[in-house]
């Protein structure tokens, strides 16, 4: 215990905006011919040399020449890189919190070379960092300790489709987008979506869900086996190897300790996923609302009608000003319901009724029905490019993003709660969520050069995190915990789950070198 408690304590860092600063690498530094993505693909900067007084002693060690070498006999020298640029590129993600670069990343091709590579940092007593797509956003990817990023994305293959069977075997590299392109010809599609095209096994390590979520649930509920190399480079199935089972009830759930993980306790190589049917068909509708509260009790009451939505989600006037402007859009500017319904067209027919009246009752008006794909596409995407939108409202600031989920009862009263705040802090923010379960991001625009409104930031985000656990909810449905909700996470499942969670990483990583830093 002693242990772990000496690692997560190690990483902890004063928060802050923006990639400001990271650890600098000593020794041989080569440059890697490999790009870090996609070519063309821009890397966020940030400065090796600023506030090195900032680190723990002894913590901006860099790696050794034989070190870096021993990488690259196990993977290859075109497939390691010390280069600074790409370094920077993988010690952040999309959140505010700053860069710390690793001190070297690589791209292993295939499960072998991951488990080899993990036995060879561990016994070196180095760092560890998996690395997907790098859309997380709470600085899930950020190397505190410096160390060695392995980036996944070469590991790209389908390995496994079974229809008949409504699985699917996929490797780290997979998308969300690129698995339901290969799906779309056989009937099937995998609906949990976050927005971002995040890798699947990136999804399951922090326990994604999405706008699908009210209908189809979470990763959780999707993930049926996870291949998962351990820190000292042993393999692990968590179900047991080749199994995509509908349910189980033999031992202890495995597969659910991984999946919300974060990076802390492996790295997930592969994972078995739930498959559903195509609907027959699909409407979309948008429908604005004279206030938070007459949107937010439409959603509630259309559950409790059991109509079967796929989707339903809440944006407030601010954003939907933004969505409007960003993506050419000619919404009322007031809090709006994006809904999605799946099914026959008969059923189509009579959900879409029960809805008007639900919505209309609570006041809800300009209605406008999607039933084109290509109209559907536009709305949806409209919804997704929110975070954007936001962005696009004042260039040159920065955005923070975070969310939390309370039982859907309690959703009026914090929804109300965080538009008070942000206007008593005097902070630029809008409130977009998936209110068919309870879960609601604020985003908020930042100036990085202030030192005072981004201390307002911190604490917005902490105040709504306590708000919502004081409604018995939890202070993150869907981001994870990462780097800046640790603290939450104590108040959240209390000392013994907390101890628990501990002894758990002590067993699977006595050294601390899977991601240090986070969750714990």
């Amino acid at each position: 215990m002693a242990l772990l408690l000496r690692a997560v304590t190690w990483g902890l860092r004063p928060w802050r905006g923006y990639c400001s600063r990271a650890p600098q690498v000593r020794g041989a530094e080569r440059e890697g011919s490999l790009v870090p993505t996609s070519p063309g693909s821009a890397l966020p900067r940030c400065n090796l040399n600023l506030h090195q007084s900032l680190l723990p002693q002894g913590q901006a060690r860099g790696l050794s020449k034989g070190f870096v070498e021993a990488l690259e006999a196990v993977v290859g020298s075109p497939h390691v890189s010390t280069a600074a640029a790409v370094r920077e590129h993988h010690g952040r993600d999309e959140s505010m919190h700053r860069c710390y670069p690793p001190d070297a990343v690589v791209w292993p091709q295939n499960v072998d070379q991951v488990s080899r590579l993990a036995a060879l940092c561990y016994s070196h007593g180095v760092a560890i960092i998996p690395f997907g797509t790098g859309t997380g956003l709470e600085g899930g990817v950020c190397a505190l300790q410096g160390g060695v990023c392995i980036n996944l994305t070469h590991m790209d293959q389908i390995r496994e489709l079974n229809p008949e069977d409504f699985s699917v075997v996929v490797e780290p590299g997979v998308t969300r987008k690129a698995l339901n392109a290969h799906l779309r010809d056989c009937g099937l599609w995998f609906p949990v979506d976050p927005g971002a095209d995040a890798s699947l096994c990136g999804m399951a390590a922090t326990g994604a869900s999405g706008t699908n979520t009210v209908r189809y649930g979470t990763m959780r509920d999707n993930v049926i086996n996870l291949e998962v190399v351990l820190p000292d480079g042993r393999l692990l199935h968590t179900a047991g190897q080749g199994r995509h089972f509908k349910k189980t009830s033999a031992g202890y759930n495995l597969t659910g300790l991984f999946v919300g993980s974060e990076g802390t306790l492996g790295l997930i190589t592969s994972a078995t996923l739930r498959l559903h049917p195509t609907p027959e068909a699909t409407v979309a509708a948008t429908c604005a609302f004279p206030s938070v509260e007459a949107a937010v009790d439409s959603t509630v009451q259309m559950l409790q009608a059991a109509v079967p939505v796929a989707r339903i989600e809440f944006l407030d006037d601010v954003m939907m000003d933004a969505c409007n402007r960003y993506s050419k859009l000619n919404c009322s500017v007031a809090p709006t319901l994006f809904l999605e319904f799946h099914g026959s067209e008969q059923a189509l027919a009579e959900q879409l009724e029960r809805a008007e009246v639900i919505t209309q009752h609570n006041g809800a008006s300009h209605f406008s029905w999607a039933k084109e794909a290509e109209e559907r596409t536009r709305l949806w995407t409209a919804r997704h490019n929110a975070w954007y939108a936001l962005l696009a409202l004042a260039p040159g600031y920065k955005g923070y993003s975070t969310d939390v989920c309370v039982p859907i009862s309690r959703l009026p009263e914090i929804l109300l709660y965080a538009k008070e705040k942000l206007k008593a802090s005097g902070l630029t923010g809008t409130i977009a969520g998936h209110v068919g379960d309870g879960n609601f991001h604020c985003l908020l625009l930042v100036n990085p050069d202030d030192a005072e409104e981004l201390q307002r930031v911190k604490t917005f985000g902490e105040e709504l995190g306590r708000r919502a656990l004081a409604l018995h909810g939890t202070c993150t449905g869907e981001h994870g915990i990462g780097m800046g909700k640790r603290q939450l996470l104590r108040e959240e499942v209390g000392p013994v789950g907390l101890e628990t969670m501990q002894q758990l990483k002590v067993m699977l990583d006595p050294r601390g070198l899977m991601n240090p830093g986070k969750v714990l």
